[in-house]
Parts: structure tokens; C-alpha cells; sequence
């Protein structure tokens, strides 16, 4: 069954475009890992909000993702700069545009 995720994280200020850079540098190995689409996005109303949007092959597919070397280094290296303050949603894809 196809997997999503949608989920929000708060930067400390000043940080949101480091983060950024960190989250959008690894992309190569996401797709090898199973993933259809991550997306990076800026809250408008909030300057140290950061949207994360994901669909992957499978829940498996994204757990696993968690694992790989390069996710737990960007991991590392994006904490320091975050408050702490996370939302996610886990979500069932049935269809879209660009999903099947």
C-alpha cells in the first residue's frame, strides 16, 4: 500500500534555511529507497516552520529509510537546530496527480 506523511518541525530562529539545506541535499538516495515524492516547504505565516511531504512505496519503505547512513547523519545534523516541536500525519495514498 502506497505510504504518506505530512509533518511539520520548528527550526530555532535563524535556522530555517540551514535545516532546509540539510533536509534537500539527499535527495539521490531517496528515491533508491523507495520514495515517490519529498517534498520541502516554507510556512508562510510562520518563518520557523518547515512542511515536509512524503510518499513512499510503502510504510516499510519509509521506516527503512530512517536507517540509512546518510538519513541518520542529516538527522544529527539537523537536531542542534531544531526546538523539538514536531507534527506528522500518517496517510493512506489512494490517488493523485504524479502518485500512481
Amino acid at each position: 500500500m502506497t505510504f504518506g506523511y505530512i509533518g511539520s518541525m520548528r527550526t530555532k530562529p535563524g535556522h530555517r534555511d540551514d535545516v532546509v539545506a540539510v533536509l534537500t541535499r539527499g535527495e539521490a538516495g531517496l528515491r533508491e529507497a523507495g520514495c515517490r515524492l519529498y517534498a520541502v516547504g516554507l510556512d508562510p505565516e510562520d518563518q520557523d516552520k518547515i512542511w515536509i511531504s512524503e510518499i513512499w512505496e510503502s510504510a516499510r519503505h519509509h521506516a527503512e529509510s530512517l536507517q540509512l547512513p546518510g538519513t541518520k547523519a542529516a538527522i544529527a545534523e539537523a537536531m542542534p537546530m531544531l526546538t523539538g516541536e514536531f507534527s506528522g500525519q500518517r496517510v493512506e495514498i489512494v490517488g493523485g496527480l504524479g502518485v500512481s
